[in-house]
């Protein structure tokens, strides 16, 4: 059914003015950042590029291609969510007109057909706020990490209910963006959970459609940028249960609450009584084998291969401990706030 609706959209966009613009961010993404910027070009969008400082000619090169580009002001802690806000109101700026805006990263690639996909949408569903679709990896054989990464993009379309697969690439509906107040520009990572919780509450919907959106490029290839990216992530968990843990979605809880418990609290447990117990404590290991079947056993269900199964829930496993390491730097931090984890 929602095959058929959705193709039902790719039918009727080429009837639908756009009033479309796009918002692309980055930070030293190199040539990555030209082929995004290119990409949007094709989809013939009005475009702004907002830089977090790179030290790479990514301004410069943006310029080169004609793009109306902006660096953010170094005086204030970077983050996506600061640079997405900024760039809509830059759009509003220079396009008052526009009522939909796709945020793009800077090493992702937009689907041409998306924009008039995701406006469709949005023209014909006055209560949406945010259109997604299938986001596939460039180079999900070039590590073991961007293999990772590539089943993270795999989520059924529809209407979301949970925000965990909701990534920094999106169409939104202006006026309901502005109405919630934007990303929350605090937010090192997880702030588009945030922003579709936001949306949700306000009595907006999240849809992603059987439609192909985006492609991105991870390059990551090494343990250590997997694991600082896994520390982010424990650390959006953290955040997350702060703001909307005790709220209608139970943002973070679940994630906060597992991480605790598998990455610090059983280990803590068995280290404490090993010589107590006389070893016997080293039993609970056990634990860790139910929990990597508990995985092996979703992720398969969610239609993995039993070698990628495996794979992923034995990095599941590893990223316990690092999400710990997150969580503890969100909690750490504080009022003061976080700098962005950078893993690249």
């Amino acid at each position: 059914m929602q095959r058929n609706a959705t193709d039902n959209l790719l039918k009727q966009a080429e009837k639908v003015p756009l009033n479309v613009a796009c918002v692309v961010i980055g930070r030293n993404e190199g040539a990555r950042l030209l082929e995004s910027l290119r990409s949007v070009q094709a989809a013939g969008l009005p475009l702004v590029y907002v830089d977090s400082g790179s030290s790479d000619g990514s301004v410069e090169a943006a310029r080169k291609l004609a793009i109306h580009s902006l660096e953010l002001d170094s005086s204030e802690p970077f983050s996506a969510a600061r640079a997405r806000n900024r760039g809509l109101e830059e759009v509003m700026l220079a396009w008052p007109e526009t009522q939909y805006v796709l945020f793009l990263d800077g090493d992702c690639t937009v689907d041409p057909g998306f924009p008039a996909v995701a406006a469709r949408q949005l023209e014909h569903d006055s209560h949406c706020a945010i259109v997604t679709g299938h986001l596939a990896e460039q180079h999900p054989d070039q590590s073991i990490y961007n293999r990772l990464c590539s089943f993270e993009w795999q989520s059924p379309p529809g209407r979301m209910d949970g925000f965990k697969a909701l990534g920094g690439i999106m169409a939104v509906r202006v006026s309901a963006f502005r109405a919630v107040g934007g990303f929350n520009p605090k937010a090192i990572a997880g702030e588009e959970a945030d922003l579709g919780i936001r949306l949700r509450l306000a009595g907006y919907s999240v849809i992603k459609l059987d439609a192909p959106m985006a492609t991105h490029d991870a390059r990551i290839l090494s343990f250590r940028q997997w694991w600082i990216r896994a520390v982010r992530g424990g650390h959006a968990f953290a955040q997350g249960y702060a703001l909307h843990g005790g709220g209608k979605f139970h943002e973070g809880r679940r994630a906060v609450l597992s991480a605790l418990f598998w990455g610090l609290a059983l280990p803590a447990l068995i280290l404490l009584t090993l010589y107590p117990s006389r070893g016997w404590s080293a039993v609970l290991l056990v634990g860790y084998v139910v929990l990597a079947l508990r995985m092996f056993r979703h992720y398969r269900a969610a239609g993995l291969s039993p070698s990628d199964a495996r794979l992923a829930a034995r990095f599941g496993l590893y990223a316990k401990f690092a999400h710990v390491i997150g969580i503890f730097r969100f909690w750490l931090a504080g009022a003061k706030g976080s700098r962005i984890i950078e893993y690249k």
